[in-house]
């Protein structure tokens, strides 16, 4: 079995901090001063992003144990990209708002260049799963 570097799972372990911190910062003083009631999708999104951060807490200590949490990072960002970025910057109809949004979701360019695919490989995809009955 191959063993994740030390190096990578100080990447790892930057990767969630920086989660964390920057989520911190942005996220959590609304969620703990909310002043007046959110629309419905913005408080869905601030309280995914608020469990978001609080679980990559978890990836400071267990950083392997913790991935699918980045891919799930990795995955919905370039999805959203993909499905909803690049048909409106082909088409020329990106607002600011949208071209804020994908700024921020471009973010998630560094989660590849962290995550030892090698790992992912052989635990996610190579690995036989867990029994059924």
């Amino acid at each position: 079995m191959n063993e994740v570097s030390l190096f990578r799972l100080y990447l790892l372990r930057a990767m969630y901090l920086l989660i964390v911190v920057g989520l911190s910062i942005v996220v959590w003083p609304g969620v703990i001063h909310q002043e007046e009631p959110w629309e419905l999708m913005e408080g869905v999104v601030a309280c995914m992003l608020a469990a978001f951060s609080a679980l990559s807490v978890l990836g400071l200590r267990y950083p392997l144990q913790m991935l699918p949490l980045l891919l799930w990072e990795l995955v919905w960002k370039s999805i959203w990209l993909i499905v909803v970025a690049l048909p409106l910057w082909f088409s020329g109809q990106m607002d600011e708002s949208t071209w804020a949004t994908a700024s921020e979701v471009l973010v998630a360019a560094i989660i590849p260049f962290v995550i030892p695919w090698r790992y992912v490989f052989e635990h996610y995809v190579k690995k036989s799963g867990d029994r059924w009955r």
